[in-house]
């Protein structure tokens, strides 16, 4: 008996890395799985079959069902049709990965739009229109389900020469904060995934040669990502989950006062509430440090 006997999820960019992991480790609990993946390069040049259909050949090789989905999540009829493959193919669909996404690092001076462009319609409106399919899909069928959004420390915390994939993925997250609350009225569940995994997209920002492909091996984030999909979970949503290697950790945000005087007296004056910002500033927490990092 698996974890999620009975469930169907769907989860895009499954052709290797998290999606891949996430996939396989759904099928061994149980689920029936749409494997999502455009079967492009990194850089979302390109496409194919064969990424899914490897996947697929894994899962169905274990005993397990599984459907590839060639579709592109950054267009509304592709993200439409894979929650109806679901539905098609399984009779519904219970759980959503959003975990495609693509990278075009680059210095922000030596930034263009087309580099913007396209790593916020692919993470940011790709996970919009995905999640927007999926949300529909599950009110219809009022029996609630879950969703995972994938965000990122670059836009949770910052990274060097990610501006436009940290644009993105903070973006996620703030849509998925807003939109948990919302789901709460039809038991759909949203929760917010940061992961640190080695994988063809991130392997050359990890150190080399420290073993980082086994430590931070994206087999080592699937279980907690699975677990979410899970009745076990039932009662989870609206968190942010930083994933690396085996260690989880919660993400609370908070807030420290730093001035403050009485509403009903009137605004501050500049310069005073300049001394009163620098009075307490050697307390404040420290900030995030520049990765070191160089781009061209």
């Amino acid at each position: 008996m698996g974890l999620l006997d009975g469930k169907v999820a769907l989860v895009t960019g499954a052709g290797g890395g998290l999606g891949e992991t996430h996939a396989l480790l759904l099928a061994r609990e149980g689920a029936c799985v749409v494997v999502n993946d455009l079967g492009g390069s990194r850089d979302g040049a390109g496409g194919g079959n064969a990424m899914a259909d490897m996947v697929v050949d894994k899962i169905k090789a274990m005993g397990g069902q599984a459907v590839a989905d060639y579709g592109n999540v950054a267009k509304e009829e592709d993200a439409v049709a894979m929650v109806q493959k679901a539905v098609d193919t399984f009779g519904k669909l219970d759980f959503l990965i959003a975990n495609a996404g693509i990278l075009r690092d680059k210095s922000f001076k030596n930034m263009t739009n087309d580099m913007w462009d396209i790593v916020i319609d692919v993470h940011l409106r790709g996970t919009y229109l995905t999640v927007k399919a999926a949300y529909n899909q599950m009110m219809n069928q009022e029996d609630g389900g879950s969703i995972v959004v994938t965000s990122s420390t670059s836009g949770l915390l910052g990274n060097f020469g990610q501006s436009n994939y940290g644009a993105a993925k903070a973006g996620i997250a703030g849509f998925a904060r807003c939109l948990f609350q919302e789901g709460l009225k039809y038991g759909i569940r949203v929760n917010i995934l940061a992961p640190a995994a080695w994988s063809r997209l991130t392997e050359d920002i990890f150190p080399q040669g420290q073993n980082m492909e086994e430590l931070l091996s994206p087999d080592k984030v699937s279980p907690l990502v699975v677990w979410l999909g899970s009745d076990e979970a039932k009662d989870v949503t609206g968190r942010t989950f930083l994933a690396t290697g085996n260690t989880v950790q919660l993400l609370s945000w908070q807030s420290h006062v730093i001035c403050q005087k009485d509403n009903t007296e009137g605004p501050w004056d500049v310069a005073e509430i300049g001394e009163a910002v620098r009075e307490n500033l050697s307390q404040w927490p420290k900030g995030i440090q520049p990765t070191p990092r160089s781009f061209e």
